[in-house]
């Protein structure tokens, strides 16, 4: 299935050196997007000014921005200032180039006798075989569109590790590529956007009105999805990025009614969005429930050591996403009875909500009854008392800088810039009375 029948090892180590390449800059979107704000500024940074050295400011060389070998030639050291550069670089270049070997020895099986069912990515209910797209294109062609998901989640993996928080642009520009480029190829999709037993409508037939009726098929795949197959690819990445981002939105709203906390923030919304619009709303949902057992280890072991109960969630999630991606195929047999279900899937996911809902309030009364707060206490400012703060606040205590102490004559310059001249002239003189020309007398 290798293009070309180019000897597997030869693509892999093309695949390789590509990816290590790539890596390269992975590393400028994680250290120069989160510099900005806003999504054209952010773009904007990833192409000037050129790399240089955090420590001197000089221009990186094109010999020594070589992946990985760049970093070993130069002893990690810069070569002007001499000045540490973090082993991290080409550990990324290093990762990002086997983690492009690792998918495509997954999804595209070698060998004169491979076919589509040894595809890590294969399902029965997968692409269908044409004459427009043959095997080993559609392989590689979902090949490329899944290492575009995965690019875009190494990004938002290391920016939400550092700083939690996914900037948008690693995820919004991928998630319209994701839409266009999913229509495009129209073949790249993993399962259809719509699937369901044929057994399901003799059994729901008779207890649905007649206008459900016409939603239920007598056949497990809806015959329009092979007659237009860019209109199901658009189809299956924008039903995707709505359920991806809904169902974090969903978590997310649930959270704040409950717990009057963030439980999931806006970022993971939108990371699940692009992890939808890539992979299609079945496979995202068993990223969603696939996430949380990636986490349950590190979130203990967070917890048991550090009592951090805060934990950044774009990682797990896209760990979640490369499993499903390399991992369809032994997914799938317990995956896709699910889904075949058809209308009685949306359904489930409303009780899952409310039985979220209410296993929250049930922690919350368990909390109650243990006498834990229920919610977290606002949050009060320490700063650093400066010398400023200690000038404005003897000020305040002490408005007349002659209190307590013999009276003197100061100038009136120096009254009049702290307003207190007339206060001091009246002081001298209280029988006259303040000055007639600010309007008022002093009475009796």
């Amino acid at each position: 299935m290798v293009l070309y029948d180019c000897p597997l090892p030869i693509a892999l180590a093309w695949l390789f050196v590509f990816g290590a390449a790539i890596g390269s800059f992975l590393n400028v979107c994680i250290y120069r997007i989160p510099q900005h704000d806003r999504l054209p500024d952010q773009l904007r940074g990833l192409w000037s000014p050129p790399s240089s050295c955090p420590s001197c400011r000089r221009r990186i060389l094109g010999r020594d921005n070589i992946p990985i070998l760049g970093w070993i030639k130069l002893g990690g050291r810069c070569r002007f200032c001499q000045s540490r550069i973090s082993m991290r670089y080409p550990t990324i270049e290093l990762c990002n180039g086997l983690l492009f070997v690792l998918v495509y020895w997954m999804q595209v099986p070698a060998g004169f006798q491979a076919t589509l069912e040894d595809g890590a990515a294969f399902s029965m209910l997968g692409p269908p075989l044409s004459a427009d797209m043959p095997p080993s294109a559609v392989l590689n062609w979902r090949y490329l569109y899944h290492m575009l998901l995965l690019e875009c989640l190494v990004v938002a993996t290391f920016i939400d590790l550092d700083l939690r928080i996914i900037p948008d642009a690693s995820t919004v520009p991928g998630m319209c590529v994701g839409v266009l480029m999913g229509a495009w190829i129209g073949q790249a999709f993993i399962v259809p956007v719509w699937f369901q037993t044929p057994k399901l409508q003799f059994a729901l037939a008779q207890s649905l009105p007649d206008w459900c009726q016409s939603l239920l098929i007598d056949r497990q795949i809806p015959e329009w999805i092979g007659m237009h197959p860019q209109w199901h690819g658009l189809s299956v990445s924008l039903a995707g990025l709505i359920v991806g981002g809904g169902m974090i939105w969903t978590v997310r709203i649930i959270g704040q009614w409950v717990l009057r906390r963030e439980a999931m923030g806006f970022g993971d919304v939108v990371l699940m969005a692009l992890i939808g619009s890539f992979l299609g709303w079945q496979p995202t949902v068993v990223v969603f429930f696939l996430a949380p057992m990636c986490a349950v280890f590190v979130v203990g072991c967070c917890w048991l050591f550090r009592r951090d109960t805060e934990i950044p969630y774009g990682p797990y999630l896209s760990f979640a996403s490369l499993l499903v991606v390399i991992g369809w195929r032994w997914i799938a047999p317990y995956a896709e009875p699910v889904f075949d279900l058809g209308l009685l899937v949306p359904l489930m996911g409303v009780v899952m909500a409310i039985m979220l809902y209410v296993t929250l309030q049930m922690l919350q009364l368990l909390k109650w009854m243990m006498g834990i707060p229920l919610y977290p206490e606002t949050p009060q400012w320490v700063g650093e008392w400066r010398s400023a703060d200690q000038l404005w606040y003897v000020s305040g205590e002490n408005v007349d800088d002659q209190q307590g102490r013999w009276r003197v004559q100061q100038w009136d310059g120096s009254l009049s810039a702290r307003g207190l001249a007339v206060e001091q002239r009246w002081r001298r003189n209280p029988q006259d009375g303040p000055r007639s020309d600010w309007g008022w007398q002093r009475s009796d």
